[in-house]
């Protein structure tokens, strides 16, 4: 096990009806509050009258920016940006599922900053500070409701990037599971593969005396396995939606990363995709992921073997930890399958003609990687087994 700093000050309010928290919440932070939503289901479904209920009763003064995309890209940002100058605003609300949220971060940080936001998502410098904001999770995925972390996209020149400022949390973020029932079914799927690569990609590395995150791993990845075929079939069934709930947020709020490094390539592989192509995150990982673990098998059979046999229940007998691993390789790609998640890039119109200039963007850092460390011909490799 690695040495490790944790620290994790967000305050979590989890469960049915902790929207009535929202106004107390509110209380130390100023009254100028910016709501940040995105295409409008939380008008549809509710959550938005909640919500404002609840500001109003505090007393804030409300702006609102609405409109941000699921892939949310830097004009949203500048936009959000202007209006917290413009206006003095104190304290942003973000209600919605990762992108919101992930917005909402930028924002956050290009508010105080004299410069350009993307300087900071681009890590060209580190962020001198942020406005406080909070949430009020909409849908199980990113786990950003508890984490220091954001990707945002710059449509202009199709780059996507993923950053984070040790500030950054969010001050309180509240999960309502009822408020994920009407997430659809293609966005409910999506959610469960980045919950589980979000745990996979902590859980492989080569670091060696870490039993207890190993298990933490594991047995969230068994939870979503078990659960994820239940909601799929019933998307209004609360407690399936609770424990999928919760499983996204432990699967990236720091728990599982402690002692040990992951390995986070397949996120810079893909986000190279949907930076060009505006895929949804979790299904490009869904292709992807299987793809990365073959590609780098040799290097990490024992782990992939491991995972084959806690997590999948394969039977290592007769068989070396090559055959094995391999079979737990499809046991992944066969479960997302069975649930509904695409399996290849042709799935989204993606051809080899666009792999060069992906490999390119993938590539835009030098090498990256744990378990092995990836070149351009590996990145352009792993594009040619998700064909």
């Amino acid at each position: 096990m690695e040495t490790f700093v944790h620290m994790n000050p967000t305050k979590l309010i989890f469960g049915k009806g902790t929207l009535t928290r929202l106004a107390e919440e509110l209380k130390p932070f100023g009254r100028k509050v910016l709501v940040v939503y995105g295409g409008g289901s939380i008008k549809r479904n509710g959550v938005y009258d909640g919500v404002m209920e609840q500001l109003r009763r505090a007393g804030n003064e409300l702006f609102e920016m609405g409109g941000v995309e699921p892939n949310p890209r830097l004009t949203t940002v500048h936009k959000g940006v202007g209006i917290c100058k413009r206006e003095g605003i104190d304290f942003l609300l973000a209600v919605g599922g990762g992108s919101v949220i992930d917005c909402a971060k930028a924002i956050a940080v290009g508010a105080v900053y004299e410069g350009d936001v993307w300087d900071i998502i681009t890590k060209k410098l580190y962020a001198p500070g942020a406005l406080p904001y909070g949430a009020v999770l909409t849908l199980a995925a990113t786990g950003s409701e508890m984490n220091a972390a954001s990707v945002i996209t710059n449509w202009e020149t199709r780059e996507k990037n993923g950053w984070w400022a040790h500030f950054n949390h969010p001050k309180f973020s509240i999960l309502d599971p009822s408020f994920t029932c009407t997430v659809p079914l293609d966005q409910t799927i999506n959610g469960i593969v980045d919950i589980m690569t979000h745990i996979l990609e902590q859980y492989f590395h080569h670091t060696s005396n870490v039993p207890v995150q190993d298990s933490f791993c594991e047995a969230l990845l068994r939870t979503v396995i078990k659960t994820a075929p239940k909601l799929v079939r019933n998307l209004e069934d609360y407690e399936s939606r609770e424990t999928i709930l919760y499983a996204g947020t432990m699967a990236l709020n720091g728990t599982l990363a402690m002692g040990a490094p992951g390995d986070w390539a397949t996120h810079n592989i893909e986000h190279a995709v949907s930076a060009m192509y505006d895929v949804a995150h979790g299904a490009g990982l869904a292709v992807l992921y299987p793809c990365w673990m073959e590609h780098v098998l040799d290097e990490g059979a024992a782990k992939f073997k491991q995972m084959a046999v806690e997590v999948f229940g394969v039977d290592a007998a007769g068989r070396s930890d090559r055959e094995t691993a391999m079979a737990g390789i499809r046991a992944l790609r066969e479960f997302w399958t069975s649930i509904g998640a695409p399996g290849r890039l042709a799935d989204f119109g993606i051809g080899d003609e666009s792999f060069e200039a992906m490999a390119d963007k993938a590539m835009a850092r030098g090498p990256f990687g744990t378990m092995k460390t990836l070149r351009r011909e590996d990145v352009l490799a792993i594009y040619k087994l998700a064909m």
